[in-house]
């Protein structure tokens, strides 16, 4: 089993920005298509954007298409999320994982990103 250290979480206003890294071990990363998922309190696991393994094809949930952009370094083994005009709606536990496992359970503690004014 893999291992991800998720960080770059944060509490931003609303319009702000933020970037979140996952750096992944325990598995050959560059090998796997990975997501970001987040939950909000309460909430079920929304997989919010995905990308191939070489990075070439990204995919993101429709409520936060054009705000985030999913991108890899396969040297570094770590996946990033940039997040920007970040909305309320955007607060949650923001996980990593492999695609195929999208629902869990994670390999991470995840990090917590709060919108709040």
């Amino acid at each position: 089993e893999g291992q991800f250290v998720e960080s770059g979480g944060g509490m931003v206003q609303p319009g702000g920005s933020l970037r979140l890294s996952c750096a992944a071990s325990g598995f050959t990363f560059s090998n796997y298509a990975m997501s970001w998922v987040r939950q909000a309190p309460g909430e079920g696991p929304e997989r919010v954007s995905t990308i191939t393994p070489g990075g070439g094809i990204t995919s993101y949930a429709d409520s936060v298409k054009g705000r985030f952009t999913i991108s890899r370094d396969n040297a570094k083994n770590t996946l990033y999320l940039q997040m920007s005009s970040l909305k309320p709606e955007d607060t949650g536990l923001y996980y990593c994982a492999q695609s195929s496992s999208w629902r869990g359970p994670y390999w991470g503690q995840g990090t917590q990103v709060t919108v709040s004014s």
